[in-house]
């Protein structure tokens, strides 16, 4: 499961990003989070065109330096707290931040307290759909039909859950798409067009579901109650009750609509880690639930949204979940999908078709229904600083452990309280998706490239720099001087490249052994790792981080989807395929310095994307080659799995490094491989490493077990020192072996975040050209300058909410000002009546659009 990849269930679960809830450069002290602007509407979005000239890597304010290296806490340690006593828990000292945020609706509550908070649009809640036929073929599932699930749209009311839920401070959504990020901007007409038609009407959804279970073979009793062969039909929902509280009621709502059509509903009210086993780990076609109050948040904030689709709807997500697996899509969907997320598009234009396709297709096919973007508020003691993700808060980012830390203090030991904990068995590969398993995992882990959190670009980490070569006419742009970028005509691959793995004598296929005939691709990274990685860069137990980590790395992501492997899973073969559409090769050019290109058909708008490190980052966390070896020796003897699909397939323990059964099945192969001096996959593997150098790396991990008892070993700014399944805490300590110095990353502690107001005639006269003013601000009030500003787009609607014209805002006199023209033409189209007007306002320095809007009257 990525969102990296790459979707973190908010307890939702942490999509390769990612991102389950689904259910989830240098010195300055990082200042107080601050609040993001406030958005009146349901924000737009633009695609991505990086900008023409690169911006110098960012120069931090001078502060006292320190000498201290890795994380700037002593210890961090981690417990479950309710959400509905986090901030008393804050106030009486016994947590000093509650890292999974509450909902909009607290926020009252947090200043009456006097808290300091984060904020912002991180998460969004749904209701997830099981569309499988059932194996009891006495038993309907409703929602194995496409139609009854696009007419779910029609049965919620998303605004009414908005006001009644969040306060009104949230987002009502109804599209994959972020509504608060600048992709929706860019589909902006289709998205608005989809939200008018899907918005609330009881009656056609009543109409639509009426007529489809009747086609289906349910009949109406005389009570007005669904029957099928001749018993009721019952809907099994499992509602989160736990988190920040508002996915009950919002359980609770949908059950009313439900049963107000006639079904049957059998609420079954559950915490995350008693509703996994079911919606995760059951297969779909067992029938044991029918809809979840899912929710779920992206591993750092998504700057292009285009696999999105795969990864929400379709057998090919990366998260490789049953309930994924079991969907049907319609092919139009599931071509649309694949093309987006495998970069299947040479334009942007043609990008733009592909997205507002998959937008309604998604829409039709349903197996979620998106209900709010949901904006947190994550409360903290006054003396607690951190960088927050202003696209996923503090939990689902990649940089806040990095940063955390008391005010003007190195060391002491911070406590964190969150919605829950080891709510899935921990492992790199299959593991645990939650957010907030992920955000201790964080704290344990280092990356190739560092996400930035303001605009979802990304820094080098353990990286040093990149060269990007695309496809003559690509639209790519850089906007960071650590990548250069180049073009050219055609980009062949090497022949020597491995493009494809033999699971039967476990060696890689090279370019010119599977394609004789050449083979070509549209991008090429080449990243460069640092001279003195391999002495500076340690694993928790004491290895060095060594070729051998990352020539794992690239073999795990070919291994278990072949059959002839022994540690074979079938789920992931869906989005194994799509990951061979576009893979195009990869080649280690030096071992010394570690140097390697990689070919590839997928791109993004942005060169800093277009990087691929085979930094030993798994799906769900960081493991050396020793760990991951160990981990294949257990599952090929079938007494673990890695993934919940495989492990409730084959009925054994699902793999985990932290706990359970797991661990001594782990240590007994730990013992075995270094008995037998086992070089995995040793006719590859055996050309970076000697039977020598694998008993030295087994016999760390083993002397760390036997300390820690556990397998969670990292290179990260903190070490898990302890772990308890039963009361829910973990122990995370600052490792001092760590080469970073702890400020590295302080310069990130402030998004320059952005107002808009719209100042304009009360009346629009038809035929006539009317202009608007914009002012844009930063949230002090000072004007934001012009320069970095990337576009600002308006649109025009009538009294029916549908969208007349699209227009761009031009630059005025001074910073941050704009002129928005309705053209006598457009003007002349207009009827009289309501109407309004709305901008967005791309920015630069930030990827969170800014937006406003002004209501006239069009008058003859």
């Amino acid at each position: 499961m990525l969102k990296t990849r790459l979707f973190q269930l908010l307890g939702v679960l942490v999509v390769l990003s990612l991102v389950l809830a689904a259910c989830a450069p240098q010195a300055t002290p990082t200042p107080e989070a601050t609040e993001p602007p406030v958005v009146e509407t349901q924000p737009p979005a633009a695609e991505t065109e990086a900008p023409a000239e690169p911006t110098p890597t960012p120069e931090p304010t001078p502060v006292p330096p320190t000498t201290r290296k890795g994380g700037w806490l002593d210890e961090v340690v981690f417990t479950v707290v309710e959400s509905d006593s986090a901030i008393q828990q804050i106030q009486a000292g016994a947590i000093h931040l509650y890292s999974f945020g509450l909902a909009s609706d607290k926020i009252a509550d947090i200043q009456n307290a006097g808290l300091k908070y984060a904020s912002s649009y991180s998460g969004y809640y749904d209701i997830l759909f099981n569309p499988a036929v059932f194996k009891d073929t006495t038993v309907l599932n409703p929602f194995s039909n496409r139609k009854i699930r696009e007419a779910m749209n029609w049965l919620i009311d998303r605004d009414y859950i908005n006001q009644e839920i969040y306060g009104g401070g949230s987002l009502p959504k109804y599209l994959p798409l972020t509504t608060q990020l600048v992709d929706y901007t860019g589909v902006i007409e289709t998205a608005r067009k989809l939200e008018a038609y899907y918005a609330y009407n009881f009656d056609k959804a009543k109409e639509v579901i009426t007529a489809e279970m009747e086609a289906m073979g349910a009949t109406l009793n005389a009570e007005g109650k669904w029957e099928y062969q001749g018993k009721p039909v019952t809907l099994i929902f499992i509602i989160r009750n736990d988190g920040d509280g508002t996915r009950l009621p919002i359980g609770d709502y949908v059950s009313n609509q439900l049963e107000a059509i006639g079904f049957t509903v059998d609420r079954q009210y559950k915490k995350s880690s008693e509703a996994a086993p079911i919606w995760i780990q059951s297969e779909p076609t067992e029938g044991l639930w029918h809809l979840y109050t899912a929710g779920w948040i992206s591993s750092g904030l998504t700057r292009d949204e285009k696999s999105i689709f795969q990864e929400m709807y379709l057998p090919t997500s990366v998260q490789g979940l049953p309930v994924f697996l079991a969907n049907q899509p319609d092919p139009a969907f599931q071509e649309v999908g694949d093309a987006l997320a495998e970069g299947r598009f040479t334009t942007l234009e043609e990008r733009k078709e592909l997205m507002a396709k998959a937008l309604e297709l998604a829409l039709q096919d349903s197996l979620q229904v998106w209900i709010i973007d949901q904006r947190q508020f994550m409360p903290m003691a006054d003396n607690v600083q951190v960088t927050y993700d202003v696209g996923s808060g503090i939990e689902a980012a990649f940089m806040p452990p990095y940063t955390l830390r008391f005010a003007d203090q190195e060391g002491g030991q911070m406590k964190v309280g969150t919605n829950d904990l080891f709510t899935d068995p921990w492992n790199p590969i299959g593991g645990s998706n939650w957010v907030w398993d992920g955000f201790v995992q964080k704290h344990t882990q280092s990356y190739g490239f560092m996400p930035d959190p303001f605009t979802g670009l990304q820094w080098p980490h353990r990286a040093e720099r990149a060269e990007v070569t695309v496809q003559a006419g690509l639209p790519v742009g850089t906007n960071h001087d650590w990548v250069t970028l180049n073009t050219a005509e055609t980009i062949a691959v090497p022949e020597d490249a491995w493009v494809d793995w033999d699971a039967t004598n476990q060696k890689f296929i090279t370019a010119g052994e599977k394609f004789p005939d050449g083979l070509t691709a549209k991008v090429k990274s080449v990243v460069y790792y640092p001279a003195d990685l391999f002495e500076t860069v340690k694993w928790h137990d004491g290895s060095p981080v060594s070729v051998a980590d990352f020539v794992m790395a690239m073999i795990m992501s070919f291994d278990p989807a072949k059959p002839e492997s022994a540690i074979y899973d079938e789920s992931a073969v869906p989005s194994f395929e799509s990951f061979l559409s576009y893979f195009k090769g990869v080649k280690i050019v030096s071992t010394d310095p570690l140097v390697i290109e990689t070919y590839t058909d997928n791109f993004f708008a942005d060169a800093e994307l277009n990087v691929t490190s085979w930094w030993p980052y798994y799906s769900y966390g960081e493991a050396s080659w020793a760990a991951i070896a160990v981990g294949n020796l257990a599952e090929a003897a079938g007494e673990v799995a890695y993934t919940a699909d495989k492990s409730t397939a084959r009925e054994v323990e699902q793999t985990n490094f932290v706990g359970g059964p797991s661990l001594e099945i782990l240590n007994k192969y730990l013992d075995q491989a270094i008995a037998e001096q086992i070089v995995p996959y040793a006719p590859t593997l055996g050309e970076y490493l000697t039977a020598d150098e694998a008993v030295a790396r087994y016999q760390n991990l083993k002397a760390w077990f036997e300390d820690k008892g556990h397998f969670w070993v990292g290179t990260g700014p903190y070490y898990l020192d302890t772990v308890d399944l039963t009361a829910k805490t973990a122990v995370v300590k600052h490792n001092a072996e760590y080469p970073d110095l702890a400020d590295r990353w302080a310069a990130f502690s402030e998004p320059k975040l952005a107002e808009a107001t719209l100042d304009g005639p009360a009346q629009v006269k038809i035929g006539e050209e009317t202009t608007f003013d914009l002012t844009v601000t930063t949230l002090a009030g000072d004007p934001y300058p012009t320069a970095e500003i990337k576009e600002v787009k308006f649109l025009i609607y009538n009294d029916q909410g549908e969208t007349l014209y699209v227009g761009s805002g031009q630059p005025g006199d001074g910073d941050g000002v704009f002129t928005l023209t309705i053209p006598a033409d457009v003007a002349a189209t207009l009827s009289a009546g309501a109407g309004k007007i709305e901008a967005a306002v791309v920015l630069v320095p930030v990827a969170i659009p800014a937006f406003a809007s002004l209501e006239y009257v069009v008058i003859p």
